[in-house]
């Protein structure tokens, strides 16, 4: 077996993960699957079955509920916590050398995981710069892994990763051709080994092997991330958008079939019935047809069935699926008022869905932070385990209301505190989910900085 041979898990979710990239890439990017997503009409030949394909519309439903979520997700920038006295300022502007800030990386990764449920963050260390930035990989990427109990704890001992790099053969500076190499990590005995292969004349060579290290340890577990829509192991999830997306796939075949329909019966056919067939027969009012056959007539053939409506029909049971399905942007507005709480409840599906995969978000990319924390501390520490819990934390936003509390609601609880019918943290805890305090602030921190306050005189803040 080569080194690019797959995982099973792989293999199984490979065809889902191209129709899920397919239908987010927009129209091209499905009319160019072809009959992938699109069976040819079994009479077509091949340019009717173009035609037949440029008729159709997709109606990219997926890919607006994928943005819808993405903006509710990062409506609020992600609370970032490091250990103190460690200075991140360089990682935060640039996480992954390439100029994207931590922000806008923690959005990719989340734009992957809800597109296809799946991708992975590798950490590496930058030896021109003295620090360690991420390397995302698409769930296409990671080929290969394997999962094993190590001192008590199950850690990856491989993960065999696709890449694309700019071939060693170009000549011409103006020459962009890549090539595919792989990228092999692997646990042993005495730490982290990392292996780049590329396939040279049909077999795939070892170009480099060495060992990452820390302060001149090997690092001894693999600096590798899953993220996924429900935790960060490496077996492979589901797609969140899934149910969408063979709803949205549904609704492009039958626009193809009702414009075929269209196409065919929407213009009416001139016919006529006795008269010479030699020279052409004009038609307009300049024009007269003369005919000695009392038989003779002429008319239109016109479609007036009501075949059509049967597909005008299903296409809108489909945008009404979408629309259950999470595509809200989609639904046709209420023409009645609606409660906050009728709202909330009629939401609520949708955004436990997301709450979720927020959440698992939050946890995988506070391992990504616990790895570039430890490998730039200057501490003694064996792995980035020994981080204190509390001391690094990346918090995506959960809450997708977006309405935040009301100065009634703030007297309310103020009051209910200073009667003591709820505690100082219940009160805290519903400010923070009011948007009142930041995510990610403890009440003690919280009470602290009031402390520090009250204790300072305006003419001291002056």
């Amino acid at each position: 077996m080569g080194v690019d041979t797959t995982h099973p898990e792989y293999d199984r979710a490979v065809a889902k993960w191209a129709r899920a990239r397919a239908v987010l890439g927009g129209e091209d990017a499905v009319k160019a699957a072809g009959e992938r997503l699109l069976p040819r009409i079994a009479s077509h030949d091949a340019g009717e079955y173009e035609a037949y394909k440029k008729r159709a519309s997709f109606f990219n439903a997926t890919a607006r509920t994928a943005s819808a979520f993405i903006g509710m997700i990062f409506r609020r920038p992600p609370f970032v916590k490091w250990p103190g006295g460690l200075k991140m300022a360089r990682f935060e502007t640039d996480a992954d050398l390439l100029g994207s800030t931590l922000a806008e990386y923690c959005r990719e990764v989340m734009s992957e995981v809800i597109g296809l449920g799946r991708c992975g963050t590798l950490i590496d260390w930058e030896e021109t710069q003295e620090r360690p930035h991420c390397v995302r990989y698409r769930a296409e990427d990671i080929l290969n892994w394997r999962v094993e109990r190590v001192a008590g704890k199950m850690r990856a001992t491989l993960i065999v990763l696709r890449e694309e790099v700019r071939s060693a053969r170009n000549q011409d500076i103006f020459d962009n051709q890549t090539e595919e190499q792989c990228r092999v990590l692997e646990l042993h005995p005495e730490g982290y080994l990392a292996r780049i292969y590329r396939k040279s004349q049909g077999q795939w060579r070892q170009l480099q092997a060495h060992f990452p290290g820390r302060h001149g340890k090997p690092l001894p577990a693999i600096p590798f991330v899953f993220h996924g829509a429900r935790d960060s192991r490496a077996t492979v999830g589901p797609v969140p958008l899934d149910d969408v997306i063979a709803v949205n796939l549904d609704h492009y075949r039958l626009d193809a079939e009702y414009k075929h329909g269209l196409h065919y019966t929407a213009l009416p056919t001139l016919f006529a019935v006795g008269f010479q067939h030699e020279g052409t027969l004009n038609v307009g009012s300049a024009s007269a047809w003369v005919s000695e056959n009392p038989d003779a007539r002429a008319g239109f053939l016109e479609f007036h069935g009501h075949g059509l409506t049967s597909y005008e029909r299903a296409l809108e049971i489909d945008e009404r699926r979408l629309a259950v399905l999470g595509s809200r942007l989609l639904e046709p507005q209420k023409r009645q008022p609606e409660t906050a709480e009728a709202l909330q409840i009629r939401t609520s599906g949708e955004e436990s869905v997301l709450e979720a995969i927020a959440g698992a978000g939050s946890r995988a990319l506070t391992d990504v932070l616990r790895w570039v924390a430890w490998w730039s501390s200057r501490e003694n520490l064996v792995s980035p385990e020994d981080l204190p819990e509390e001391a690094i934390l990346l918090k995506l936003n959960e809450d997708f209301g977006t309405a935040g509390l009301s100065a009634q609601d703030l007297e309310a609880l103020v009051a209910a505190w200073q009667a003591r019918a709820i505690s100082q943290d219940t009160m805290l805890e519903a400010f923070r989910k009011g948007e009142v305090l930041p995510e990610g602030r403890t009440n003690a921190e919280e009470i602290k900085l009031l402390s520090n306050a009250t204790a300072t005189t305006p003419e001291e803040q002056a």
